[in-house]
């Protein structure tokens, strides 16, 4: 449940290549917009030259100077499940933390990628086909994308990942929480591409860290929608090319906006409204 809300908020992004995040303008803007001064960090691992060992001196470094909380991307949303002191029940389902809220002397975890996803799936790709879709990646996003899939209605999720143990101990976990045979992890790419109505790439491949495509780009073909969870760049290598295949295209953009305006209320205590975030975000990406 939403705390009661503050008026002055410092929070936080900790994570990997963050620079080009526009988390900071959607969640100062919106703040702005219903009255609160809040100012959003950056905490950069590669910019500080720190791996995801630091996450526990960041943590506490972020509590001792009195942020509300901070959000958590690539690669620690797994790693910080065992340094808090609560899990929201989606975020304990997922396995996978995005938000930690500090309250009262604890951290709490939640998960706010998944409803993200859900809310730019059912918006971005209405009446997109669901009988079969290939995810590519098995982290932290691709638990919560794939728990949004299979909740929106995907007969079949097919996942991969360059970790095929990752891959199997998701796709069990699917099984186990959806029911048998809802997922399954690939052991032939092509096979499944070939069958396959959709494809979502939740790896970091893509961004401009990660240059390149997590896919090969030989096996998309017109009658493909294709989704990315990366939104800087606006348009990944994966994406470009399946444009150029002719199939639908869902960006990362509403699912940033989407998770941001849960997090924001988790921060804050303010009902978020995602329609104006999402008109700021147009704004914020809108060619110069």
């Amino acid at each position: 449940m939403p705390h009661a809300p503050a008026r002055n908020v410092v929070v936080g992004l900790i994570g990997a290549g963050i620079q080009g995040s526009l988390s900071p303008a959607l969640h100062e803007a919106e703040a702005a917009a219903q009255g609160l001064k809040l100012i959003y960090q950056l905490i950069d691992l590669t910019a500080l030259g720190l791996g995801p060992d630091a996450l526990p001196d960041l943590l506490r470094a972020a509590e001792r100077m009195g942020f509300a909380g901070v959000n958590i991307t690539f690669p620690c949303k797994q790693i910080v499940l065992s340094l808090l002191d609560d899990l929201s029940p989606e975020a304990r389902a997922l396995g996978a933390v995005n938000t930690v809220v500090f309250r009262a002397g604890k951290r709490i975890g939640y998960n706010t990628d998944a409803p993200g996803f859900a809310a730019n799936f059912r918006l971005g790709l209405p009446g997109a086909a669901r009988d079969h879709v290939v995810q590519l990646g098995a982290g932290g996003a691709g638990s919560a994308v794939a728990h949004a899939l299979l909740a929106e209605g995907v007969r079949h999720l097919a996942v991969t990942d360059t970790d095929a143990a990752k891959a199997a101990d998701l796709a069990a976990a699917l099984c186990g929480h959806f029911g048998a045979d809802r997922a399954s992890a690939v052991t032939d790419l092509a096979a499944a591409m070939a069958i396959t109505d959709g494809v979502v790439n939740c790896t970091p491949v893509g961004m401009a860290k990660f240059p390149g495509s997590p896919l090969p780009l030989g096996l998309l073909r017109p009658s493909l929608w294709v989704a990315d969870v990366i939104y800087f760049p606006l348009e990944t290598a994966l994406l470009a090319a399946a444009r150029a295949a002719g199939c639908r295209l869902l960006t990362g953009t509403g699912m940033t906006v989407h998770q941001a305006a849960h997090a924001f209320t988790h921060f804050t205590g303010l009902q978020a409204d995602a329609e104006r975030m999402t008109a700021h975000m147009a704004q914020l990406i809108q060619p110069a």
